[in-house]
């Protein structure tokens, strides 16, 4: 699940940055243009596990810092909500990185966060230029890229002593991004009882030729603060083969009823196997936004959500 979109990005200059451990999760994207052909979107990992949690790895392509109008390739780390207890707090110390093919190195920056279960995003780290890397035969071969995370070391309030990080084999997760021959779906769910619904989940729909259907949560779950919370599901998860996965470009809408001027938010996830609890927003759209009867985002007992499924690449485990 992807939790709260953080803005801070810290600016690593590209001549600084460091060599770096092997990461531990290699993210290894084919036809990454087609990811810039789309827009500034970020795109979100598949889960890989370490140090007995779940986490998973984001790319923003076209970040930029505050007060800065350069966009950069930035990548920031999370946890995976459900892998966290209510009260832990996990601090970790990690390296952010990206790989050099002409020196066969990774190169980054360390990064520390305190992880919590409404804080499972790091902050972004702006590793390198966009207009950089596009030039670049360092770190872009054949409109390839390989991005990396190593944690290095990790710490649970909870507990007396530091985290054990196992040394074993990296995991390799492969994207292969489409430029066309796309498949697209589009759903509408009108829930007639809004203001009184409890937490609830759509009919199943069809879209990209798989079922799906949407979790609401109206008053937010455990990882959200003051907002309603949505996620997509897979219904026919076991359809999917165990080392493969589906890129998908997910855009959910709260729709305003009488003025179209819609509450929209759009990600990049890896549905697989491993995605058995979902992906979307805990913090869709604040509350106080919601219930403004200005917005008419909730007409009398009236809600509407429209949701647009775009597969828009493949995953395997390298």
């Amino acid at each position: 699940m992807d939790c709260a979109e953080r803005v801070v990005c810290v600016l690593c200059a590209p001549a600084l940055l460091g060599k770096t451990h092997d990461p531990a999760f290699k993210w290894k994207f084919y036809g990454f243009s087609a990811l810039l052909d789309r827009g500034a979107v970020s795109a979100n990992s598949a889960i890989f596990r370490c140090c007995g949690y779940g986490w998973f790895l984001q790319v923003s392509p076209m970040q930029k810092k505050t007060g800065h109008k350069i966009p950069h390739i930035a990548l920031s780390l999370s946890v995976y909500q459900n892998s966290l207890k209510a009260d832990d707090i996990l601090s970790a110390v990690f390296e952010l990185s990206m790989y050099n093919h002409s020196k066969g190195t990774y190169h980054g920056c360390k990064a520390s966060y305190h992880f919590d279960i409404k804080n499972t995003r790091s902050e972004k780290q702006c590793l390198i230029p966009l207009e950089e890397l596009l030039k670049s035969s360092d770190f872009l071969v054949d409109d390839s890229c390989v991005f990396g995370v190593r944690i290095l070391k990790a710490h649970v309030s909870s507990q007396n002593k530091p985290i054990v990080i196992q040394k074993k084999p990296s995991t390799v997760q492969n994207i292969f991004l489409q430029k066309k021959g796309f498949i697209k779906g589009t759903y509408t769910w009108t829930m007639n009882n809004f203001p009184d619904i409890v937490p609830v989940r759509s009919p199943a729909f069809e879209a990209g030729g798989h079922k799906w259907y949407i979790n609401m949560y109206p008053l937010g779950d455990q990882c959200s603060t003051n907002s309603l919370s949505l996620y997509l599901h897979l219904h026919d998860l076991n359809k999917i083969p165990l080392e493969t996965g589906m890129v998908i470009e997910l855009t959910l809408s709260i729709l305003d009823q009488k003025h179209d001027r819609h509450y929209t938010v759009t990600g990049r996830f890896v549905f697989g196997v491993a995605a058995k609890n979902g992906w979307g927003w805990p913090n869709f759209i604040p509350l106080k936004t919601l219930m403004d009867p200005f917005s008419c985002y909730i007409v009398g007992a009236n809600c509407m959500l429209k949701a647009d499924v775009t597969i828009i690449g493949s995953s395997n485990d390298g």
